[in-house]
Parts: C-alpha cells; structure tokens; sequence
C-alpha cells in the first residue's frame, strides 16, 4: 500500500472512530419559557432558541463528530449565559439585565454568532424586526418584569 494510501486510510478510521465519542445532545424539559409577544416570539425562536432554550434543533452535522462536539459546546454555553426555557424563576433583577444583554448583542450584531449564521441563515435578525425586539426588551419585557415582581410582593 502507497504512503498516501495508507494516511488517507489512517485518516478515514480515525473520523469513524471519533464518530463514537459520545455527545450529549438533550433538550431538557421546559420549567418556564419567556414570554413574549409573538412577533417577538417568533423572532427569539427562528434566531435564538437554538443555542438560548431547552428546545434546540439538532441539525444532521451535530451527530457528525467533530462538529457536533463544537455545536454541543455552543449550545450548552448559550444555555448557561441565557436561556429562555428557565426564564421564569429568574429573579427579577436578573431578569432585566438579561432582557438588556439581548437588545445590545443583537444591536450590535453579536448574536445569533456568524459561524451559526452561515448554516442558518434565515435566523438573522431583519432590520426591520430590530425594532420589535428593542421595544419588547427596553420596554414590555421590562414592564412584564415589573408586574410580576408588584404581583410576588403583593402590591
């Protein structure tokens, strides 16, 4: 066998073999969505959910090792700094800050990442939509927050 033979056969057993690397892919279950209007809504769940819930779209490259160990990074990173299946037990001070952070990452243009849009790209955030957010995240996500928190003091 060539020596070029035998690297691209060496090659070929070492992808199959990292194809049995076990990746955890779970979508837990929900314990308390965001709630949003539903243009709103619809944005969060084309643009962020795949990486910021517990509802992610596993696409045919996460199960294609070693792609799938980055997306399963991503996803469980962007779970852990938002996520918007476990909103609802956030206090409400932290409520707020998050709301705040997702109107500047999309304003900025820092979120959804550019390597997710490549492969994703109906998930960008139309001019035209940035509107929607900044009024839901600056004034009636904020407003939501603060009716919630009246209601669990009582007043």
């Amino acid at each position: 066998m060539s020596k070029s033979r035998l690297v691209i056969v060496s090659l070929a057993g070492v992808f199959v073999a990292l194809q049995f690397v076990p990746v955890e892919r779970s979508n837990p279950p929900v314990s308390g969505d965001v709630a949003a209007p539903p243009p709103v809504d619809a944005i969060l769940r084309r643009s962020c959910y795949d990486c910021h819930s517990n509802e992610t779209r596993w696409p045919w490259y996460a199960k294609v090792a070693p792609v799938s160990w980055l997306v399963a990074r991503d996803v469980n990173h962007g779970r852990e700094h938002l996520n918007f299946s476990e909103w609802a037990p956030l206090p409400a001070g932290k409520k707020r800050h998050k709301l705040k952070e997702v109107w500047e990452e999309v304003e900025e243009g820092e979120m959804p990442l550019a390597i997710y849009l490549f492969m994703h790209g109906d998930a960008k955030v139309a001019p035209d939509e940035l509107g929607a957010i900044h009024d839901w995240a600056l004034g009636a996500g904020q407003d939501a927050v603060d009716r919630e928190e009246e209601g669990e003091r009582g007043g």
